[in-house]
């Protein structure tokens, strides 16, 4: 009978490869959920617009980071790209289809369990990976800011606010668990 491999230790070249995977997918669905939410808000000439497009930005510079870092590392993405690029799209469109504010309760949402798993790495890091836990860092400051801004645009006045958020966060928190393995 095969013996089954020790999990790496933390910090180890595998988990750094989970954790650059983990955010590239992240970052992945990031954008296509904003490119779902401006499909929408565009359309219907919303006066957030400019301010998902702001957000939409830094997360396609995040986005290019991980693309680059996954090359240079050589870290195999995740399978669930196709899924992701579904999945971030009908997250985004459906929720500015229930309004701008609905929309914000998913940046809201989102960049909270982000801010989140982003800290963890961190923490995880310490010393390890100084150029990773100083990307982290940065996008995780871009991130908080884009929950702060999401709530001042009255995410949580969105209807169904509690129910809808705390889907979405179940959802990012399952994405990242399959994302870090698959």
């Amino acid at each position: 009978m095969p013996r089954k491999s020790k999990p790496a230790a933390p910090g180890s070249p595998v988990d750094i490869e989970a954790m650059i995977r983990v955010d590239h997918a992240g970052e992945y669905g990031a954008v296509r959920i904003y490119e779902g939410q401006l499909a929408v808000l565009k359309r219907r000439k919303s006066a957030c617009v400019e301010t998902i497009q702001h957000m939409a930005d830094q997360e396609q510079r995040h986005l290019k980071t991980f693309d680059k870092l996954v090359n240079e590392r050589r870290v195999r993405p995740t399978a669930l790209e196709p899924v992701w690029r579904i999945a971030g799209f009908a997250l985004g469109a459906a929720t500015a289809a229930m309004g701008e504010k609905a929309a914000f309760a998913c940046t809201a949402a989102v960049e909270e369990v982000i801010d989140e798993h982003y800290a963890s790495q961190v923490a995880a890091l310490k010393d390890k990976d100084e150029g990773l836990k100083a990307t982290v860092e940065d996008f995780r400051a871009d991130e908080v800011a884009h929950r702060d801004e999401a709530l001042k645009q009255g995410a949580e006045q969105a209807p169904g606010y509690k129910l809808l958020s705390e889907t979405i966060k179940a959802g990012c928190r399952i994405a990242i668990k399959l994302s870090e393995r698959i």
